[in-house]
């Protein structure tokens, strides 16, 4: 079997299927009680939580819960949805942070101080006599002859080691590689660790990529901004299907296990309730809504029971719906579904309970009290029960607050936060329609007793009234009610403005007009937009440290335990690169812009990273810096070949080029440029005849300085 066939869940213990499911059932009976009680109490815990997510909900959507009571006077049900206004300008802000480099934002780097695998190394091609003796490098490793004593056990062979797979490419050299980076302009310096951290990350992106985290990621930064909120799953182990034909044109697909990630809707997701945050969580559950052909799909998973799966679905689809899912329909009356409720438990189970249901424990393992499980149940069975392949066993979820609840799970999202002022808006906007419709008609007065009885006192357009008394005009009068709409839309904007305090998302951030005050200026435009930024800023830390951290991580684990290409190991770091896109592109490209004219100063030149500053310069303008950018090694050679046009031209050249720039009309006029310096000797030259004789100094040895290597 070859390494890239290997299931990744072969070492798992699992339960095994059985044809026998009565016997499996009495099995495994108790674990599916210990699941089921972990999801009530869950439930329970979560429902104050439900109330104000259908509420944040309710108010996205324009419309009105069954607690908001109309009087008979009110006649206006009109809804303003500033809430989902400023819900979108919040996720609009989260994804251009995010994705403002076009890539996921995860990088993977060595460590400080990289193990197993030596974070630098170089050597110099032209080995110097200087660099002989020279007692200043700090790394004990050399090369003979090179006048330094090596420390007993500091052999050529222990630095082969520290290079893990670059002591291959690197062997026709190895006899004069030395650690640490390299002091000579000649030196051609490597770093092992480096390369292994960017093969990783464009492993993990790769991954990525395939299993569609851009987008799981932007449904996330959604229910994050309306909830509060935003969950992803993964990774998790699934056998991907890639097409394939052989020669013959028969359609033979390949299957390789990858790693997949995934959202999960906040709403199906039952987190321990006594957990503030996932590293805290003892368990999670996640309910899913399966079709029959889901629930077969499952059996082509490793370790579902598939006798067990054909039995679900005989005896019938159990989903039943919750109160808040007709709410979320559009309070659609309630009816059966055609679907199958599954509950997915990750989490800690007795180990004692586990080798009641059948499991076998390694040897390893047994000294623990509980290990963490996956159970998949069904109505009433058991679909799947394994313990957690994955080393360190790690709870496959990553929630992510808006703004953290410090007292809770789930956080505070945009639409909590502007509850009130949308309530406030709502009610004077009502208010304000009410009173238009009464003050732009008459409301009218009649006197019955002056108009002959049993007469329709409905008013149109040309309607007679008959009087039979009175005065003329003293029967039918109008009367004209105070216009007030105004004052009330005075305390309509006073409550945007709040809206806006409470989002920390200025109106004019998401094309509002109108804005007054501050706003009103350049200088308060930028201030306001810093007070935002400063905002998004938190909000972006709090993905980085709760979901895109651990979601890397999760992928690097998971590359680290089951992929066998030993040129993406070593001692390497996961980072979230969030909060670094939170700067304007623009304010990025003038500051490293900047940046490069101080840096071309030739006294501080050598104290740049001059790749760097391009590959960011790169990103700050939407470019993809691989693909615009060079690497030194590529630099160094598209410096070559660009010397190869501009080759300095000849005294003639010169001239002929500089008497048509200079005198197009060839009579000696023209403006005064730059020309050549006399040459001391030559005609023209005004200066002392003794320094005819000078001449340009050479290097020692009649030889020219050596030119600067790669670095």
């Amino acid at each position: 079997m070859a390494e890239e066939d290997i299931m990744i869940e072969d070492d798992a213990i699992a339960l095994e299927d059985s044809d026998d499911t009565s016997l499996s059932d009495a099995n495994v009976a108790n674990i599916i009680p210990f699941v089921m009680d972990r999801f009530n109490r869950s439930e329970d815990y979560r429902y104050q939580d439900e109330e104000r997510w259908l509420r944040a909900y309710r108010n996205y959507r324009g419309l009105y819960g069954p607690d908001v009571q109309f009087t008979e006077t009110e006649k206006s049900r009109v809804f303003i949805k500033v809430t989902k206004t400023k819900t979108l300008a919040a996720y609009g802000s989260i994804v251009d942070v995010l994705f403002a480099n076009h890539k996921f934002p995860l990088s993977v780097e060595p460590t400080e101080l990289p193990e197993g695998v030596v974070s630098d190394v170089h050597f110099d091609p032209q080995e110097p006599d200087q660099l002989r003796g020279d007692t200043s490098l700090s790394s004990p490793y050399g090369f003979a002859g090179d006048g330094r004593e090596l420390p007993p056990g500091a052999t050529a062979q222990t630095l082969n080691e520290k290079l893990g797979v670059m002591t291959n490419k690197l062997e026709p050299i190895q006899d004069k590689l030395k650690e640490g980076p390299g002091k000579t302009p000649t030196a051609i310096a490597f770093s092992p660790a480096m390369i292994a951290a960017k093969k990783m990350q464009k492993k993990i992106h790769d991954q990525l990529e395939e299993s569609g985290a851009s987008k799981h990621l932007r449904n996330a930064a959604f229910e994050m901004a309306l909830f509060g909120t935003g969950v992803m799953k993964g990774p998790f182990a699934v056998d991907k299907e890639y097409p394939n034909w052989d020669d013959e044109g028969t359609y033979d697909p390949l299957f390789k296990t990858t790693p997949q990630v995934t959202h999960v809707s906040v709403w199906n997701f039952y987190p321990d309730p006594d957990a503030n945050n996932m590293d805290e969580a003892q368990f999670a559950i996640e309910r899913h809504k399966m079709s029959r052909t889901q629930l077969r799909n499952l059996k082509k998973r490793p370790y579902f029971r598939g006798e067990v799966i054909n039995d679900v679905i005989s005896m019938g689809e159990n989903y039943t719906k919750k109160y808040w899912e007709d709410d979320l329909s559009d309070y659609a009356p309630e009816h059966g579904i055609d679907r199958f409720e599954v509950l997915e438990y990750w989490g800690m189970v007795d180990t004692e309970l586990l080798e009641e249901q059948g499991i076998e424990i390694p040897k390893e393992l047994r000294e623990f009290d509980e290990l963490q499980a996956n159970v998949w149940i069904c109505n009433g069975k058991l679909l799947r029960m394994v313990l957690n392949p994955f080393k360190p066993s790690k709870i496959p979820y990553n929630a992510a607050p808006y703004e953290l609840n410090p007292y809770s799970f789930f956080g505070v999202g945009i639409a909590e936060n502007m509850d009130d002022t949308q309530t406030l808006m709502n009610g004077f906007m009502r208010m304000a329609v009410d009173n238009a419709v009464l003050s732009g008609n008459l409301i009218v007065e009649v006197d019955e007793t002056n108009l002959v009885p049993g007469q329709d006192l409905s008013m149109y357009p040309g309607k007679v009234f008959r009087r039979q008394g009175g005065a003329p005009g003293q029967a039918i009068f109008g009367t004209k009610f105070p216009n007030v709409s105004q004052e009330n839309m005075m305390l309509f904007d006073k409550a945007r403005v709040l809206a806006d305090e409470s989002t920390g998302f200025p109106s004019f951030a998401h094309g509002q007009t109108g804005v007054s005050g501050v706003g009103r200026t350049a200088s308060g435009i930028s201030m306001l937009m810093g007070a935002a930024a400063g905002g998004t800023k938190t909000v972006i830390k709090n993905v980085d440290d709760y979901l895109l951290r651990p979601l890397g991580e999760g992928f690097f684990r998971f590359n680290m335990q089951f992929d066998f290409d030993p040129e993406i190991k070593g001692d390497l770091e996961v980072k979230a690169r969030g909060t670094e896109s939170l700067m304007a592109n623009e304010v990025r490209s003038q500051r490293l812009m900047q940046f490069l004219q101080i840096a071309s100063n030739p006294a501080l030149a050598p104290f740049a990273k001059f790749q760097y500053v391009i590959r960011e310069i790169a990103k700050s303008m939407d470019l993809d810096p691989d693909k615009v950018t060079n690497n030194m090694d590529e630099a160094a050679l598209q410096a070559e070949i660009m010397k190869g046009f501009q080759q300095p031209m000849g005294p003639e050249q010169q001239g002929m080029a500089t008497g048509n720039a200079m005198d197009p009309t060839g009579a000696g006029g023209g403006n005064i440029g730059m020309g050549q310096v006399p040459v001391p000797g030559e005609q023209g030259f005004s200066g002392n005849g003794q320094e005819a004789n000078t001449q340009q100094p050479q290097a020692a040895g009649g030889q020219q300085p050596p030119m600067g290597g790669i670095q």
